[in-house]
């Protein structure tokens, strides 16, 4: 009697726990996202009078700096950053947000809560970016200027990366979680691989794109659902929205140039780095849609590898953009960088879902991820291969950082930092998407059902005119590809 009534209260406790984590679900957040948007706004105002100050040239005493200093206006930094920042603030919510409408019932939760999480990530990165970067020791205040707005919204980026993963899947607080601490865990990996280990990391390979990626995909694993396909109805494209995907895409395959060199030196960094990324991203088009037509019997191209793979060689040059990895090097970088981003979403995505439980909704691990990595390691190389009489000394100690307590330091054991780097910034994505991934796992945050996911009508009002889909229009899959004939996967208007 006494086992039986142990075995009765553990399975008592065991269906507890389960209940507590399972799939029972309400995306009733009416009460939930205001206090979220309120309270965390509310807290942002408080740090901000706290802690934040204009910086040096863009405080009313500017007038005074410049004469006491023999400075023009034209030369205050905002005139050198500004175009820089416009497109990359660009990039964040215009491309970020309009290239996850490719589903066909999302869009509005694509470019809506893309929105809605970058409005609040860049506030929380000036804090935590300034605390570990501009936090002045003798009176306790942040300095910001032109240039904290750009490294902003590179913060944001990272927690944008890693929203494409969880796309469809997860309600707005959810998002808003994920960005608080992707922030955070990016604030704290960004100090210790450009800070501590003195990486150089200009495009952000290491520190947006490899750790974005991976800490998605580690929440994505970690929220595993498996009966997603019971919404496998709305989980692809339709012709508008891959349209609408694509003007996102287009946007950052053009701004990418600037979001690699917006934070580099004045002169020959930025100017070397706009140039390595644009002929990275170039090369990166042609392999793109060369291994796409080759992967269809009929030679037919993909949307979902145009609008993603494209961009794979904008990712891959972060690192080594202001390296002199010369033009024909750059051109390599987005060959490889565009067959390893192709071959991922037709080969790696199909295989992490199958067996190892990994629902990528955007295929951010192709298009992040893995060029990261490639982007991380390729920098790790350059790094270490340069020498004296391709950069001249002085030359090496401007690109490379080699003053003060890094001075001594050789291109070899740069090299050897940069790919340390690297696995930094792969550490703390996997283990902070876990951790972050257990916490949104508690029935609270207004998360849909299995049968729910990837619709709008869950958290947005939608227009009468949209609710009927037509057969015809369905017929794009960004996590599975279809290897199936003309006849098998397409409708026609005869068949609807």
């Amino acid at each position: 009697m006494g086992n039986n009534s142990c075995r009765e209260r553990a399975a008592l406790c065991c269906e507890r726990v389960t209940n507590f984590f399972g799939p029972q679900k309400n995306t009733y957040v009416r009460i939930s996202l205001p206090a979220i948007c309120f309270v965390w706004q509310i807290a942002m105002v408080v740090l901000f009078g706290v802690f934040i100050r204009y910086d040096e040239e863009s405080a009313a005493r500017w007038v005074i700096t410049r004469r006491e200093r023999n400075l023009t206006d034209i030369e205050n930094d905002f005139y050198f950053r500004y175009p820089s920042f416009q497109d990359v603030h660009v990039m964040i919510f215009v491309g970020f947000g309009f290239l996850m409408t490719f589903l066909k019932r999302y869009s509005f939760g694509g470019v809506g809560f893309n929105f809605l999480i970058a409005s609040f990530g860049l506030q929380w990165a000036l804090v935590m970016q300034g605390w570990f970067h501009a936090l002045n020791p003798a009176n306790g205040k942040i300095t910001i200027g032109v240039e904290s707005l750009i490294n902003a919204d590179f913060c944001c980026a990272g927690s944008l990366i890693a929203m494409g993963a969880l796309l469809g899947k997860v309600s707005p607080v959810q998002l808003m979680v994920v960005t608080l601490f992707g922030v955070t865990l990016f604030a704290v990996e960004e100090y210790i691989i450009l800070d501590l280990l003195h990486c150089r990391d200009a495009g952000g390979s290491m520190v947006i794109h490899c750790f974005g990626g991976y800490y998605g995909l580690a929440i994505s694993w970690v929220l595993y659902r498996p009966n997603l396909h019971l919404s496998k109805r709305l989980h692809g494209s339709v012709y508008h929205s891959d349209v609408f995907a694509m003007i996102g895409a287009l946007f950052l395959w053009m701004f990418w140039p600037s979001f690699n060199s917006a934070i580099t030196d004045h002169g020959d960094g930025q100017h070397r780095a706009a140039i390595n990324t644009y002929l990275a991203l170039a090369s990166c088009v042609l392999t793109t849609v060369a291994i796409s037509s080759m992967s269809q019997k009929r030679g037919k191209l993909d949307m979902v590898h145009i609008q993603n793979a494209t961009l794979a060689g904008g990712v891959a040059m972060g690192t080594a953009a202001e390296f002199e990895i010369s033009p024909y090097g750059a051109l390599i970088v987005g060959f490889l960088s565009g067959i390893i981003s192709t071959f991922g979403y037709l080969f790696v995505s199909p295989f992490l879902e199958k067996y190892l439980k990994l629902q990528d909704t955007c295929g951010v691990h192709n298009l992040h991820a893995l060029p990261g990595l490639l982007g991380g390691f390729t920098g790790a190389i350059v790094a270490a291969a340069a020498s004296e009489a391709v950069y001249t000394r002085e030359g090496l100690v401007n690109v490379f950082d080699f003053e003060g307590q890094f001075a001594n330091r050789t291109t070899g054991t740069q090299g050897g930092f940069q790919a340390a780097g690297t696995c930094v910034a792969l550490a703390f994505g996997l283990v902070g998407g876990i951790c972050v991934g257990f916490i949104l796992r508690f029935p609270i945050w207004g998360d849909p059902a299995d049968d729910n996911c990837f619709d709008d009508e869950a958290y947005w009002e939608v227009p009468e005119d949209e609710e009927t889909l037509l057969p015809v229009l369905e017929y794009n899959n960004h996590m599975l590809h279809k290897h199936q004939d003309i006849s098998e996967s397409n409708f026609s208007i005869d068949q609807s």
